[in-house]
């Protein structure tokens, strides 16, 4: 076994997909969400089956202590962590200025950014004094570009990005890798887009996009760039990139 690969948003879509992907790699995968014991209890069931190790934690991420304790849990009882993925939504929905209350604003940003930053600060002491350590963090396009809306989701991921690249810049020469991964478009994930679009609008894009037609993300796809991405040889590590679909325009290209 490699280590333990902790995932902190272990849903349905990207975070349980990468975690099963890390645990055929020879991880242990630590997996981690909000609610769902039954599904979560699934995932590591099945993961188990294919040969791999898993075991399954009930976090909110938000919550005083909840992260911190988490990771010493983890390492005092199934082993070290080489590496973490942070993929922790913070997506309120667009909400205009005067409809976006303080408390809503604030929630964004302790998901997004004050978690990871609890996070960093729990598990990077340890990689650091083991030499070694990847920290993959989930992002969105609104760490990169601010629409109508989105003020709580783009401040959010704003400072999720710069924090990111703060870490890189003080961890980077010491064995740490942080990568920040930006998912530029639309996942096949019934438990994000699903619910945000609902049963209904999820099947008929699927329908229009998903499939043959290649025009959704496909989690499996993406897990294999995460596992490239913490396999990388020190000389050639990517600190960031984005993922979309081929026939989406990219963020830039966007109004």
């Amino acid at each position: 076994m490699q280590g333990v690969c902790l995932v902190i948003g272990a849903g349905a879509g990207i975070g349980g997909t990468v975690g099963r992907r890390f645990a055929r790699a020879g991880y242990h995968a630590a997996l981690c969400r909000r609610t769902g014991q039954e599904d979560l209890d699934a995932l590591v069931a099945e993961i188990e089956a294919d040969g791999g190790g898993a075991s399954g934690h009930l976090l909110n991420a938000v919550d005083d202590g909840a992260i911190e304790e988490l990771v010493e849990k983890v390492e005092t009882e199934i082993g070290p962590i080489e590496v973490v993925v942070y993929n922790l939504g913070a997506q309120i929905g667009n909400r205009p200025l005067t409809e976006t209350s303080y408390k809503a604003f604030e929630l964004g940003w302790r998901m997004a950014t004050f978690g990871l930053f609890r996070l960093a600060n729990a598990v990077i002491p340890a990689m650091e004094a083991r030499g070694s350590g990847t920290l993959l963090v989930t992002s969105a396009t609104a760490a990169v570009r601010g629409n109508a809306g989105q003020h709580s989701h783009a401040a959010a991921m704003g400072g999720r990005r710069m924090l990111c690249q703060s870490l890189n810049a003080e961890f980077a020469p010491k064995g740490i890798h942080v990568a920040h991964i930006l998912v530029d478009g639309s996942v096949d994930a019934p438990d994000t887009l699903g619910k945000m679009l609902g049963e209904e609008g999820f099947q008929a894009l699927r329908e229009s996009r998903g499939g043959e037609h290649d025009g959704l993300m496909l989690p499996e796809k993406m897990a294999e760039t995460y596992l490239h991405i913490a396999e990388q040889h020190r000389s050639v590590w990517t600190h960031e990139l984005d993922l979309r679909s081929f026939s989406d325009l990219a963020w830039w290209n966007h109004r």
